[in-house]
């Protein structure tokens, strides 16, 4: 079983990257928004398994859409992955602290990300169903 997910990225570049990546190559399921904004109302509708969030967004910031969407009770134990450029390691630390499940650094390798995404995932579901036993 594959996630499906919600990818937030104000960049139409990385967006078209990113659907290639895990929609044709990996095969997975992806409802993309412009942004954080977007993201508060395609969430619902689109009632995704993961959130792969920008962190660096005009109005609101991935973690600033993460804080909002972890108001929503159906999404406030939905994992998250955040895709950044801005990954020095203090940022990793403050994004891990956000709730992330991984940060994963731009630029990333089309041709292995939805792997890497969907082993992220499967760990975290594993996780989850331990703590739940």
């Amino acid at each position: 079983m594959a996630p499906r997910i919600l990818h937030v990225d104000d960049s139409e570049d990385m967006r078209a990257i990113v659907l290639l990546a895990l929609e044709t190559i990996g095969g997975l399921e992806v409802v993309q928004c412009s942004s954080g904004a977007e993201a508060l109302i395609v969430a619902v509708s689109s009632k995704p398994d993961l959130f792969l969030l920008d962190v660096m967004m005009p109005d609101l910031t991935g973690p600033q859409t993460l804080l909002r969407l972890r108001e929503m009770p159906q999404f406030a134990a939905t994992p998250v992955i955040f895709l950044t450029a801005k990954a020095g390691p203090q940022d990793i630390v403050d994004l891990m602290a956000e709730g992330a499940l991984e940060v994963i650094t731009k630029p990333f390798d089309p041709m292995t990300i939805s792997e890497q995404i969907v082993a992220i995932w499967k760990k975290s579901m594993r996780e989850t169903t331990q703590i739940l036993l």
